[in-house]
């Protein structure tokens, strides 16, 4: 009996003593890239058509951000603001620029990543999906940026397809058996990107680690396991075949393939990925990491509109005009969803105006790590733990497609100035997001004293680039 107590106390000592290594122990901090998904297309920001009880369930024990704008409208310069806490007028890489034969332009070596300074404040970091910010051993490849353990797609021309015909592990090419040639698809590598992500949890649970779940869903081609999720909308939408790039010895590894029923398929991708979510959210709390994680949701750009896609039909921009490639509020403004036991209060929604450059800053001081001047973030920690926020002086973005795009936000104020390659076709608008959110009213003429200020901002924001130049600067 005495010898039982014994035990009994040294178990109850050990449990106690795992509790509070938990409470002491530094976040995991868990950060969920959807691509292409729009700000309407899960339900806690208004969808009706589609289910995404995951993401509901983390909105409910979160914080719901309204006006939170990624880096810009495409993936690869989104992605390099997000990382590096620079907007799209400083950060390396801005626009989607390919390199052959698998790849786009690489982020320099010289910057700073969020996942570097994560590995410098002691966190093991990991990254599953899709990069596209420097090709396979180029000082952008992942693995040369900070993170400790890569799988999925290095290039985001690779990743528009479901079935490809290789994957990355680390460094090492992961040819995908019965996908050769893209002539019989067989692994769907959303999947299998996703157990890995698993595991990465798993195997990381003892050690502060930073997540980064860079899924490509939903975008384009639109192609989905003919499972449950299927089934679920198979027959509930009206429905025109989409014929494109099918697989096949003389398939285009960028392509879209055919799809007798995109409505369905599109709707099965976002719960999929919804799914995906909760895969991970339930990971977390069976290892006892849930109390202790920060988890991050958002989108990289709006909704987009190729291979059979119809954010129309599904309300996808939720109301805002535009959608992929543009930056009116459609294109840039994201779902964003934070929630953190403990820290971050459930079932809030904050409108703090603030964008991908601040995630950087804002784990620095989360991680009490400094962070370079050179960056235009600021953190929003505080409206995270209900403390008084700073507020950004503007907000900018580029676009190096579609004739040069450039936008600046100063408080309610979105300008937007077109055809930036072509003086003589330059063109400005300006809307009141306050009392115009769908920008269907341009202000421009009536309010002179802004625009001026915003063209001012505009040109000081830009930064010129020898790899991105307008069109005028070459």
């Amino acid at each position: 009996m005495f010898k039982r107590s014994i035990c009994l106390s040294a178990l109850a000592i050990f449990s106690m003593q795992l509790v509070v290594g938990q409470q002491n122990r530094k976040p995991n901090i868990v950060f969920i890239l959807a691509d292409d998904l729009g700000y309407g297309d899960i339900q806690s920001y208004g969808q009706k058509l589609i289910q995404t009880p995951n993401l509901n369930a983390l909105a409910k024990e979160g914080m719901k951000y309204t006006q939170f704008y990624a880096g810009t409208s495409v993936c690869a310069p989104s992605r390099s603001s997000l990382m590096t806490g620079q907007h799209t007028g400083h950060t390396p890489i801005r626009g989607n620029k390919e390199v052959m034969p698998e790849g786009q332009v690489p982020i320099p070596d010289s910057t700073l990543t969020i996942a570097e300074l994560m590995k410098s404040a002691g966190y093991t970091t990991g990254l599953f999906g899709k990069w596209g910010l420097g090709f396979p051993g180029s000082e952008g490849d992942p693995m040369k940026q900070g993170i400790d353990k890569f799988y999925g797609y290095n290039c985001q021309r690779e990743a528009h397809r479901y079935y490809p015909t290789h994957l990355w592990d680390n460094s090492t090419r992961i040819d995908l058996e019965g996908n050769d040639h893209l002539l019989k698809p067989v692994t769907y590598a959303p999947e299998l990107i996703q157990q890995k992500a698993l595991q990465f949890i798993d195997d990381n649970k003892a050690t502060p680690f930073m997540l980064f779940l860079t899924y490509n869903l939903p975008h384009a081609e639109l192609l989905a396991p003919d499972d449950s999720l299927l089934k679920m909308y198979k027959g509930k939408f009206p429905e025109k075949p989409y014929h494109g790039d099918d697989y096949g010895s003389k398939a285009n590894t960028a392509g879209y393939a055919s799809q007798q029923i995109p409505h369905a398929t599109f709707a099965a991708m976002v719960t999929r990925l919804d799914m995906y979510v909760g895969q991970v959210m339930n990971k977390l709390k069976a290892l006892g990491l849930d109390d202790n994680t920060l988890i991050i949701f958002t989108s990289d750009n709006g909704p987009h509109f190729e291979g059979g896609a119809d954010s129309k039909f599904f309300n996808g921009g939720g109301g805002l005009r535009g959608e992929k490639r543009d930056l009116y509020e459609g294109g840039i403004r994201e779902p964003f969803i934070v929630k953190w036991p403990g820290k971050v209060k459930a079932g809030t929604t904050n409108n703090y105006a603030g964008g991908f450059w601040d995630v950087l800053p804002t784990l620095a001081q989360i991680v009490d790590k400094p962070v370079p001047a050179s960056i235009d973030g600021i953190s929003f920690l505080p409206s995270m733990t209900g403390k008084k926020q700073k507020a950004h002086d503007y907000l900018y973005w580029e676009f190096h497609e579609s004739g040069g795009r450039q936008a600046v936000r100063i408080d309610q104020w979105k300008c937007i100035r077109l055809n930036v390659d072509d003086p003589a076709k330059t063109t400005i608008e300006l809307y009141d997001l306050d009392n115009d959110r769908g920008e269907k009213s341009d202000v421009a003429a009536q309010h002179k004293d802004v625009v001026e200020k915003a063209i001012r901002l505009m040109d000081e924001a830009h930064r010129k680039s020898d790899v991105f130049p307008f069109a005028d600067e070459k």
